[in-house]
């Protein structure tokens, strides 16, 4: 089988993402890939093609394992673009009009769009954390919220790689009343 042709199944509404995804492998734009989707309930997208190493000597399979990264922050992040979409959430709102607690220590003017960007200066936690404590939302949630940000929100950025699910998730979670999970 060609390589740059998808393996799998694809409800017929959704044909326009085999086409996208065999254009991808086609092109280069991906190497291997696979991609699943299901809505309500049944899966109407499973497919999988392209080389899972560099120098082409093994198929990408059905069930390749790869390494994935920062999903649980892209699924918050699509959570507050739909509270967005509604009319529920205001990028450009201070963070404090949906979560009070968090105007503590110099934090009043910090915006929506700056728990987005990377640039609200909460990075990572002042205060010294286990790896349990990664698990207790309050906890995490509430530690942020009280302390001052390592440098002036909204001037520069900086990746808040563990800390961003817990800033917009707790935005989420103060709007919408369930955590993004």
């Amino acid at each position: 089988m060609a390589r740059d042709t998808a393996e799998g199944y694809v409800h017929d509404r959704f044909a326009a993402v085999r086409d996208a995804f065999e254009t991808n492998l086609k092109s280069g734009a991906d190497l291997g890939a696979s991609f699943c989707a299901t809505q309500d309930g049944e899966v109407v997208v499973d497919l999988w093609g392209g080389w899972a190493d560099a120098a082409k000597t093994r198929p990408w399979e059905q069930d390749t394992i790869v390494n994935v990264y920062s999903t649980t922050k892209t699924m918050t992040f699509l959570c507050a673009l739909i509270l967005a979409d509604r009319g529920e959430l205001d990028f450009d709102a201070p963070v404090a009009r949906y979560w009070p607690e968090f105007a503590a220590n110099g934090k009043a003017d910090v915006k929506v769009s700056h728990l987005m960007a990377h640039s609200a200066g909460l990075s990572g936690w002042r205060e010294p954390i286990e790896v349990a404590d990664l698990y207790d939302w309050d906890k995490a949630t509430s530690l942020l919220a009280a302390q001052e940000p390592w440098w002036e929100p909204g001037t520069t950025s900086g990746y808040h790689g563990t800390t961003q699910g817990y800033l917009v998730g707790e935005v989420v979670r103060r709007i919408d009343g369930r955590p993004p999970g």
